[in-house]
């Protein structure tokens, strides 16, 4: 566990976001994961410069379908930003601490705020294929059995050896996020909740989302709540997003089977919705507030 935390720290990390502060003038603020489907959010960025994953000194690689894999410096607004168009899961078979890499990159880089957004399924059965929904908290699972993106030594340079999650999501951004959707003509389909993380790759058992639901998620999928501990370990302000791609299956009776083409599609239509909330969104966001 030590070479591994050591692998990914804080040296690795500051070479990269080195590196890449010395290709482009940009200073990002702000800092957004595009999840499945959902890459087009990217392109919404002026006076864009990408770069490959692949080029990326230290990064990993993407290797799931409906992810790009570039990582885009852009103007939104008059507001500096990066844009991850794709990210990185367990299943992957990366490591926790490389699978967050990036977001202490974004640290490093000077991003005060982090949007996530999320391809899930929905558990609430309130909740329809299309829905939005903003995260108010989650469930993280695969840290019941100690796979933790802050195991390992801690480095005081990214942030403090127990930092509390009961603020994970900050507050302020949710209600400005729900402001914006309703000014928008979203409140139909914007929804508030818990998002619960499981490891992926294979889509939950009938049992297990009815588990989960138990246990109070509304929403299930297999990634962001490790990207969030991280951001908020590092001090960044974090709204994170799921997009309800298909409702999760809870009866034996029910035929229906999840599928990663129904979320890729479900990415796609609700994408220019998306775009609109992001673009209204961003610029109104506090700067230098981060906590």
């Amino acid at each position: 566990m030590f070479s591994e935390s050591a692998a990914n720290g804080f040296e690795e990390c500051s070479a990269t976001a080195k590196w890449l502060l010395s290709k482009t003038e940009i200073r990002p603020l702000v800092g957004i994961v595009c999840g499945s489907g959902l890459g087009s959010l990217a392109d919404i960025l002026e006076d864009q410069i990408a770069f490959q994953y692949s080029e990326i000194p230290n990064f990993p690689k993407s290797t799931v379908h409906g992810h790009a894999g570039r990582l885009v410096f852009g103007m939104l607004k008059k507001t500096p930003c990066v844009c991850m168009q794709g990210r990185f899961h367990l299943y992957e078979g990366y490591s926790i601490q490389k699978v967050t890499m990036p977001i202490r990159i974004f640290k490093l880089l000077g991003v005060e705020t982090v949007l996530l957004t999320n391809a899930a399924g929905g558990l609430n059965q309130d909740y329809n294929v299309g829905d939005i929904m903003i995260i108010k908290d989650h469930i993280n699972m695969p840290g019941f059995v100690g796979i933790h993106p802050l195991s390992g030594p801690n480095d005081e340079r990214f942030g403090i050896r127990f930092p509390s999650m009961s603020d994970a999501y900050d507050r302020e951004l949710h209600q400005l996020a729900h402001g914006v959707g309703v000014e928008l003509g979203y409140g139909d389909f914007l929804r508030e909740g818990v998002y619960c993380v499981l490891g992926g790759p294979s889509f939950e058992t009938i049992a297990e989302c009815r588990l989960i639901n138990k246990l109070g998620a509304d929403a299930v999928g297999m990634s962001t709540v490790h990207e969030v501990i991280v951001a908020r370990h590092c001090g960044m302000r974090v709204l994170a997003l799921s997009l309800i791609t298909n409702k999760a299956v809870l009866s034996y009776e029910n035929q229906e089977k999840a599928n990663h083409e129904e979320v890729l599609q479900t990415g796609r239509w609700r994408a220019e919705q998306l775009v609109k909330l992001f673009t209204t969104l961003v610029p109104r966001i506090p700067r230098g507030n981060n906590t």
